[in-house]
């Protein structure tokens, strides 16, 4: 056999051995990795069992990441429970109801727990609503149950400026409300039937989530705001507490061991941060009413 035959040969075999040897590195590291994520908080939270957590701040609007997050939580066996955090004064009716119907769908498949933060009131008291469990502080404002639709009519300013303005529509309340006239008594009735349907679905999702007869919502359903003190006299809340009586809540009542880690609900491929920004400065627009309320389930005291 020539030098070069030889030579050709033990090249193969030490590439050979060279890419067992590799193999088994690779191996060894992503073993090492594996026990060292197991042992840490991050990575049991994200290879072991866990209770979610979901943080609900500032004007609640519809989120179609959320919501599939939500789902998507309710299918995850590694998921214990789930914490909803509320600091929010309220939002629109369409988006607490797409929240509480997703954290609904939770709820059945696992223990939900509710821990109101300063402010919990109207749609922010509306996705407490399907939680097994709800602690609020004692200083906590929450309730609200109720719904606002608010504009504003310059046609006096605009007479005074010689200004007017026309509207062609195809039906007779199409153009209600409109900033150029006053209301007439046809679309006032019309958009108070709208709000009274609104606020009566409200009183049931309160009546089927408390466990209370709709005539006792009612009276307790005219808008007012409660401390959390008075809310728990209400029946509106379950007892006085954040999150730690609610971990040891989850541990006694429903078997969740209070030493999981935590992982907060965010939405698939976290948003860039422009995205972010500007959804945060669309919600700091709408808390200062700079533009005109629709349909909103919000703590909304007058600035009169």
């Amino acid at each position: 056999m020539s030098l070069e035959t030889d030579l050709l040969i033990d090249r193969r075999r030490l590439k050979r051995g060279l890419a067992l040897w590799r193999v088994v590195a690779i191996l060894a590291v992503l073993g090492a990795a594996a026990v060292a994520l197991r042992e840490s908080g991050p990575a049991r939270t994200l290879l072991g069992a866990h209770v979610a957590r979901l943080a609900v701040t500032g004007l609640i609007t519809e989120d179609r990441e959320r919501d599939q997050a939500l789902r998507d939580l309710a299918r995850d066996g590694r998921a214990r429970a789930l914490i909803v955090a509320i600091d929010s004064p309220g939002g629109t009716v369409a988006g607490g109801e797409a929240l509480h119907r997703a954290l609904a769908e939770v709820a059945r498949a696992k223990p939900v727990v509710a821990v109101m933060g300063g402010t919990a009131a109207s749609a922010g008291y509306m996705i407490a609503l399907p939680a097994q469990r709800i602690f609020a502080r004692e200083a906590t404002v929450t309730g609200s149950i109720g719904v606002i639709m608010q504009t504003v009519e310059f046609s006096g300013l605009m007479e005074r400026l010689g200004i007017s303005a026309q509207a062609i529509t195809g039906g007779s309340l199409k153009d209600e409300p409109s900033p150029f006239r006053p209301l007439s008594p046809e679309g006032r009735a019309a958009l108070a039937a709208v709000v009274q349907d609104l606020h009566a679905q409200f009183i049931a999702m309160v009546a089927e989530g408390r466990g209370m007869a709709e005539p006792e919502v009612r009276a307790l359903a005219d808008g007012r705001v409660f401390t959390g003190r008075q809310a728990l006299a209400a029946k509106l809340v379950d007892a006085i507490g954040g999150e730690a009586e609610a971990r040891a809540w989850l541990a006694a009542e429903k078997g969740v061991p209070a030493d999981l880690p935590l992982r907060d609900v965010t939405a698939a491929g976290e948003r860039r941060w422009l995205s972010q920004l500007l959804r945060d400065a669309r919600k700091a627009v709408s808390d200062e009413r700079l533009s005109l309320d629709g349909l909103f389930a919000v703590w909304h005291p007058s600035l009169q």
